[in-house]
């Protein structure tokens, strides 16, 4: 039983990524984790990635790159406001402008330089770098 499809998504591209793999099936997929494949996809730390249906809970084919040195979730979800970000960055991110916090908005599932943009807030969940 799975008690959180997306920390098993991100460790299964983690790991795939470790083992120099091209690509990696995410089973089961959510629309949450189709958001956070995109923003990964946006910011070039994957290459592409596909919706297989399977009629049992369906499967995303993710292509990597083989650029993330680490990724993960963050729990628990903590909210932030937009002005609060810069110190979730310091935590997570090795270092200034590398890598990418992700979070979920009501613009929806976003970066935090999308987030700084917009000027809006959110909770955090994942980190990319």
């Amino acid at each position: 039983m799975l008690q959180d499809p997306l920390n098993d998504a991100m460790a299964t591209i983690r790991n795939a990524e470790a083992a120099g793999k091209t690509e990696c099936v995410i089973r089961p997929a959510s629309k949450l984790i189709g958001r956070v494949l995109k923003v990964m996809q946006d910011h070039e730390y994957i290459q592409s990635f596909e919706l297989i249906e399977d009629g049992r809970g369906n499967l995303y084919r993710v292509s990597l790159v083989g650029s993330i040195n680490n990724c993960g979730v963050i729990k628990p979800r903590f909210a932030v406001k937009r002005t609060d970000l810069e110190k979730y960055e310091a935590r997570y991110l090795p270092a200034q402008d590398f890598g990418v916090l992700i979070l979920t908005t009501t613009e929806g599932v976003i970066s935090q330089t999308k987030a700084k943009e917009v000027g809006v807030g959110g909770k955090l969940l994942a980190y990319v770098y």
